[in-house]
C-alpha cells in the first residue's frame, strides 16, 4: 500500500509539474504576442511619422523660409519639371492644375491647365490648392498674385530656374519635403547620381574624343548651348568636347562660325516642332565639307531629356552617350 501512494503521489508530482509547464509556455507566448504585437505597431507607428513628419519648413529658391502645416493633398504646379518630378514622386494624383506646357506623364495631359509664365489667378484661386509650386520668374513678375494666393490660405513654394544636375537635385529634394516624399526623391537622386557615374567610369577608355554641335533652334536663327547649361555638363559626363565650351549659356552663332568649327556629330533638339531636322541639317548649303555632315552624323534627341530640370535628366545623358560612342555605350 506504502508504494502504491508512493506511485501515485510521483504521478501526481509529474502531473502538477508538467501542467506548470504548459501554463508558463502559454503565458510566455502571450506575453511575446503581446510583446510583438506592441513592437509591430510601435514600428508601424514610428515609420508613419518618419515617412509623414509635418510641420515642416524649407527655405524655397527665392529664400523664403516657408512652413507646410500639413501634407498637402492638392497641388497645382506651375512648370513642366516640377509636374515631373511630382509624378515621380508618386503624387501625381494630388496634381489638380498644372502648366499650359506639361506633356509628361500622359497622365499631366488630363489636368486642369492653369496658365504659364501667365498664371490664371482666378481660376487657381477657385481651385484652392494646399500648395503651389511656382517659379522664380513667377516670384519676380507677379509677386502680387502669389501673395493672394498665400493670404486665401495656398501655400507658396517656389523653386528657381537650374541649370546643372546639382540644382536639379535640390528643387527635387526641396518638393519631396514639401510633399512629404522626402525618402523617394532620395532614392531617385541616388539612382540618378549611379547611373551618371557608371557612364563617366566607361566613359573613361574613350582616348579620341569626339566634337559635338548642339543645336537648340534650326537655321536662320541657330541657337546652341555653351558651359552651364545641362547639354554641356551631359556632354562632359559622356567625354565629349562642347563644341561651344567657349561660349556661355544659350547662344546664337552664324553658320559660317558653326561650319568653322567641323563637329563629328551634330544633335538638334527641335524634332517636335520641325519635321525631319536631320535632313534639313544635311542638305544646308556650305555644310558638305563638316565632319558630321559628311559622315552622315546628325541625330534628334527629345528636347526634354537634355533640357528639363527633372528625373528624365539622366536618360538625356544615356541617349547622348550612345549617340556619340556607340562603340562604347551602344547595345
Amino acid at each position: 500500500m506504502k508504494n502504491l501512494f508512493q506511485k501515485w503521489g510521483l504521478l501526481s508530482f509529474v502531473f502538477v509539474f508538467m501542467l506548470a509547464i504548459l501554463t508558463a509556455c502559454g503565458t510566455d507566448k502571450q506575453s511575446n504576442d503581446a510583446v510583438e504585437d506592441v513592437t509591430d505597431a510601435g514600428t508601424t507607428d514610428v515609420s508613419e511619422e518618419v515617412a509623414q513628419a509635418f510641420p515642416v519648413t524649407i527655405t524655397d529658391d527665392a529664400g523664403r523660409e516657408v512652413t507646410i502645416e500639413s501634407e498637402p493633398e492638392t497641388i497645382v504646379s506651375i512648370q513642366a519639371s516640377n509636374t515631373e518630378i511630382l509624378y515621380a514622386l508618386g503624387v501625381g494624383d494630388r496634381l489638380i492644375g498644372v502648366s499650359d506646357y506639361d506633356n509628361y506623364p500622359a497622365e499631366a495631359l488630363e489636368v486642369q491647365k492653369v496658365g504659364g509664365q501667365d498664371m490664371d489667378a482666378e481660376l487657381i484661386l477657385s481651385l484652392l490648392p494646399d500648395i503651389v509650386l511656382a517659379t522664380s520668374y513667377h516670384y519676380n513678375t507677379h509677386g502680387d498674385i502669389l501673395k493672394q494666393y498665400e493670404e486665401a490660405g495656398i501655400t507658396v513654394v517656389v523653386t528657381g530656374s537650374a541649370s546643372s544636375f546639382d540644382d536639379a537635385y535640390q528643387t527635387m529634394n526641396m518638393i519631396g519635403k514639401a510633399t512629404g516624399t522626402a525618402e523617394k526623391a532620395d532614392e531617385i537622386i541616388t539612382d540618378m547620381k549611379e547611373r551618371r557615374a557608371a557612364i563617366e567610369e566607361k566613359a573613361k577608355a574613350i582616348t579620341d574624343k569626339k566634337k559635338v554641335w548642339v543645336e537648340v533652334s534650326p537655321a536662320p536663327d541657330i541657337f546652341t548651348t555653351g558651359q552651364n547649361t545641362f547639354m554641356h555638363e551631359m556632354l562632359e559626363t559622356i567625354n565629349a568636347t562642347n563644341a561651344a565650351e567657349d561660349q556661355d549659356g544659350w547662344v546664337k552663332l552664324t553658320e559660317e562660325e558653326i561650319v568653322q568649327l567641323n563637329p563629328d556629330v551634330i544633335i538638334t533638339t527641335y524634332g517636335y516642332y520641325i519635321d525631319n531636322p536631320a535632313e534639313q541639317v544635311l542638305a544646308r548649303e556650305g555644310w558638305a565639307e563638316v565632319t558630321a555632315v559628311k559622315e552622315g552624323q546628325v541625330f534628334d534627341v527629345d528636347s526634354d531629356t537634355v533640357t528639363r530640370p527633372g528625373p528624365r535628366l539622366i536618360q538625356g545623358v544615356e541617349t547622348l552617350a550612345k549617340i556619340v560612342y556607340p562603340e562604347v555605350f551602344g547595345e
